[in-house]
């Protein structure tokens, strides 16, 4: 990583700018430290204002060979999972490419009117240029501080003071239950908290909705495919569900994984918005119910404050 900075900084990598403000959301930890449900947050906000933000992602797990478009109708096998969920949750453009700066210049083409391009993942993707970087910690923090494979980082924390790659924001998620854990900021960099926690309703296939405590006392199989399952097992025995089974999937999981979890029968099954974006494209078996739990993230207003003075700072200077 260390090498790569250098040789972007030199000019010997080529950067790519594009017309309009990127915000890169990302993390230095391996795993899922609440990218995804960030952008969400962001992009929701952002269209409440007025603006109008794309998405672009590497689309991990997908198998597109060229920019695509996600859109309602698009498997998730080619997509990936994350920017399907990303669309259905917003229905803001979102594209998907191996590099993301040519699925950011597709999603312009296609959409002109867009104002501010939204970097799913992609903080050490050096090749885009980034006009706002923010880093997303879960409650893990550093982990025990070392890189890969001795501990949890996968880049050096904090970054160099002015190292290309440092951060403009830092966001702490942590349940709603516990304090955000401390992580030593880089100087000058402003830091945030949000909570997260489950819904209090789950989601069937259709979009029906259900009260989460009806499920409380029912033998449930719990199926989580991403990167850290037993946090959102251990989220849901906290809300006095009984899980009977809990189904581990790798992260990104083939739709098939989901296919034959169906063929056993499990008479009541609950899952993740993200396992649901594949899990719901099969027909529950007769007898069988299927949910999924929405992730709430309830971010400080404050940090949004922050994001529309930059991007506001940013539109007026060009």
């Amino acid at each position: 990583m260390a090498l790569r900075r250098r040789l972007y900084a030199a000019g010997w990598l080529t950067t790519h700018r594009l017309p309009v403000p990127v915000i890169v959301v990302g993390n230095v930890v391996v795993g899922g430290a609440g990218k995804t449900p960030t952008v969400i947050a962001l992009v929701q906000h952002l269209q409440a204002r007025g603006w109008h933000p794309g998405v672009v992602s590497r689309g991990h797990g997908g198998t597109h060979g060229r920019p695509t478009q996600v859109e309602a109708d698009t498997p998730p096998a080619l997509s990936g999972d994350e920017p399907a969920l990303i669309h259905r949750s917003t229905g803001a453009p979102v594209f998907v490419a191996t590099r993301r700066a040519d699925a950011a210049r597709a999603l312009l083409d296609a959409y002109p009117q867009t104002n501010v391009l939204i970097c799913d993942d992609g903080l050490q993707h050096l090749a885009l240029a980034r006009d706002i970087s923010i880093v997303v910690f879960d409650d893990r923090g550093t982990g025990n501080g070392w890189l890969l494979p001795a501990g949890l980082l996968r880049d050096r924390w904090p970054p160099l003071h002015g190292a290309l790659g440092s951060p403009d924001f830092v966001l702490h998620q942590h349940r709603d239950d516990r304090p955000p854990t401390a992580v030593t900021l880089p100087d000058g960099v402003p830091d945030f908290n949000a909570t997260r926690r489950l819904s209090d309703e789950v989601v069937g296939p259709r979009g029906e909705r259900l009260a989460m405590q009806a499920l409380q006392g029912i033998p449930l199989t719990a199926v989580a495919g991403i990167a850290r399952p037993t946090a959102f097992f251990d989220m849901l025995r906290a809300r006095g569900l009984t899980l009977q089974n809990a189904v581990t999937l790798p992260d990104h999981a083939e739709p098939a994984a989901y296919a034959a979890l169906l063929a056993a029968r499990p008479p009541t099954l609950i899952c993740t918005e993200k396992d649901a974006v594949k899990l719901f494209q099969n027909a529950a078996p007769p007898g069988s119910a299927m949910w999924s739990v929405p992730l709430k993230v309830d971010i400080e207003p404050a940090f949004f404050e922050a994001i529309e003075h930059r991007l506001t700072s940013l539109t007026t200077k060009n």
